[in-house]
């Protein structure tokens, strides 16, 4: 099994800056990617930003330019550093990890999720 534990999040002013991590730790073998997803009220999960194993990093169009996906190997953590928050950032931001736990055999895990709220 794999554990995720989220750290971060809270709230802020629009225009202001958060930061969240993610640090998996258990039976991981190799991690194939690392990312964040968000649920705002009302609405679906959807992907925040990921970074792959390869080194690729992938952002939604809605955070392009704010946000930065970036990740300690070594530590086998995620970071996400939100700047120039909108109001619209508002949501439960999600850890997910997908990782080999044998040469054969990988999973998709979740954290379990931290709140940010961009409020004036």
């Amino acid at each position: 099994q794999v554990q995720l534990v989220e750290s971060g999040g809270g709230l802020v002013q629009p225009g202001g800056s958060l930061g969240l991590s993610c640090a998996a730790s258990g039976s991981i073998f190799r991690i194939i990617a690392m990312g964040w997803y968000r649920q705002r009220p009302g609405a679906q999960r959807e992907v925040v930003a990921v970074t792959t194993s390869g080194g690729s990093t992938n952002y939604a169009d809605s955070v392009k330019g704010r946000f930065t996906i970036s990740r300690d190997n070594a530590m086998n953590t995620v970071y996400l550093e939100m700047n120039s928050l909108k109001s619209e950032d508002t949501a439960v931001y999600f850890c997910n990890v997908r990782a080999y736990s044998s040469y054969t055999s990988w999973d998709e895990y979740w954290g379990q999720g931290t709140q940010v709220t961009v409020s004036s």
